[in-house]
Order: C-alpha cells, then structure tokens, then sequence
C-alpha cells in the first residue's frame, strides 16, 4: 500500500513539474516583461531595455526613447561612418594615422589629453608618435574601446557626419556631438547621447546589411563578434551563444547593445541602458539576468 502511494505521489510530483516546465516554456510576452520590471526594480537606478526578434519582428521595449549619456556605445555609429567614408572612397582602411594624444576640446577649443589611467587601452601609449592603420585604430575601439583610438577615429570622420548617417538610418535622437574625455565639454553638459531604440535601429540595420554595404555591415559584425567586455548581454548566457556588441560605462552608467546569435539560427538585438546607479556591481547584475530572461524567451518560441 505503501509503495503503491508512493508511486502515486511520485507521478503526481512528475506531473506538476511537467505541467510548470511547460507553462515556462510558453511564457507569454506580457509574463517576460513582468520579469524584467520585478528584475530591474530591485535595483536603484534607470533602465531602458529593447529588443527585436530579427526573425518575427517581435520587440520587447521598456523606456526606449529615454537619453542617456551615450559612454562609449557611440564607437559603434562611429565604426558605421568610418566604412560609409571609407566606401565613399574618402580614404582605406588600410590608411595610417599618426598616434597623437592632443585634442581640442568643442567646449572652448581649448587643448586636452587622455591619461593612461582613464583608458582600458594603455598599450596605445607606448607608441605615441608611430602610425597605425585606420582599421587597426577602429578594431580597438570596439574590442577594447581605446579612448585616444576613439578620439582619432572622430577626429578623422567628424562628429557631425556620425550624427548625420544615424539620421539616415531613422535613429533621430543619437547625437555624437564629440569624441571621449572631453572634460570641459561634459561639464557643460555637451554629450554623446542614445536611446535603447536608437541604438536597436543601428543594430538591426547592421545585421539587414542596410547600412553602408552587405561588406561594410559583415566586417562590422566580425569586429563586434571580438568584443573584451563580456558581462552583461553574455553573462549568463551559454558558451554557444554569440554575441556581437559593444558596452559603455562612467560613473553610475552601464550599457550593453548588440546581437544574440543562438546556435539553432535564431538572432535578435538586444539593447540594456541604465543611469543613476547608486550599485554598479548590482546594475551589471541585474542587467546580465534581464539578458538571461530574454535568451529564454527567445529559445522558448
């Protein structure tokens, strides 16, 4: 009798597991965004999230047109304007540039430098004065975001002309007004901006290959796939998920934006913005487990 309650309570156990596990498996969109809002709510600060399922179209967008200070996600619209120049004719990626560390600054066209210490390139330091390829300058400023990379990048194709091609493409709030460590100028409140949608645009653009070539938008996808800085969209997510991204933080700021390659072909553009953290350990984390839901979202479907 024993054994047979037993088995009995075991089925019924087995049973309910499966009933849950199917109800996870059919997680509806309005259940998703319930779960990002509790995950996201737990932490002080302000969030955006948007997302695209690049197959369905299916978006997930929470705070999306809110500005924030750009950080370095604005090396990704840069890279886009240096292979628009560069498919123009305007110069070759196989062009040199010489490595200098003077910058005018758009506040008052004053003179400033980058520190080392300020950098998480600090090798580019050691070559002051040598030449090095436009594209290898570009390289860097994604997979490592080499600040005096950047600068030179801007210095090369323009702030403005940035602006510019994200307007083309429908993004309307993304100002690249400048290059990095502009003291003077982000006293003044003269920053680089983005929104969650701006940058999804930007994303979805790249992977349609409708920004500048089909070429242009591989070679982006191949230099984003190299990106360093791993703990947010990639976090929590398997070894057999790629992602092609860029990250950006400064004081109380973490972002994250790119795309999700899952190993059955699906793909989507994943966009995670935030300001205002009083914890950014605490950010990264809540952020990474807003990237988890959304992978789970998509794999489900």
């Amino acid at each position: 009798m024993y054994h047979q309650n037993f088995l009995g309570m075991r089925y019924t156990l087995v049973l309910a597991a499966f009933i849950l596990l199917g109800g996870c498996a059919h997680t509806s969109k309005e259940e998703v965004v319930k779960k990002i809002e509790l995950i996201l709510t737990q932490t002080e600060g302000t969030f955006a999230v948007a997302y695209k399922d690049l197959h369905t179209g299916a978006e997930i967008l929470l705070n999306e047109h809110e500005l924030f200070h750009a950080a370095s996600t604005m090396k990704t619209p840069v890279m886009a304007e240096v292979y628009r120049q560069a498919t123009e004719g305007k110069f070759s990626l196989k062009d040199s540039i010489r490595i200098k560390n003077e910058f005018i600054s758009i506040f008052d066209g004053s003179k400033f430098s980058i520190t080392r210490e300020s950098d998480s390139d600090t090798l580019i330091y050691d070559h002051l004065g040598e030449k090095r390829t436009i594209y290898s300058l570009m390289y860097d400023m994604i997979i490592i975001s080499s600040n005096l990379a950047t600068n030179l990048i801007v210095e090369l194709v323009g702030a403005e002309n940035v602006t510019q091609t994200m307007r083309t493409i429908g993004a309307n709030d993304m100002q690249v007004l400048r290059g990095v460590e502009d003291t003077k100028a982000f006293e003044a409140g003269m920053n680089n901006r983005v929104t969650a949608y701006d940058l999804m645009l930007l994303f979805e653009k790249i992977d349609k290959e409708e920004i500048v070539s089909g070429e242009a938008s591989m070679a982006m996808m191949d230099i984003l796939l190299d990106q360093k800085f791993n703990d947010i969209i990639p976090a929590r997510l398997p070894a057999n998920a790629k992602v092609a991204h860029k990250t950006g933080s400064i004081t109380g700021v973490r972002h994250d934006s790119g795309i999700v390659f899952l190993p059955e072909g699906k793909k989507y553009v994943l966009v995670l913005l935030s300001k205002d953290l009083k914890d950014e350990v605490a950010g990264i984390e809540a952020m990474a487990r807003v990237s988890e839901v959304l992978y789970e979202y998509t794999t489900q479907k």
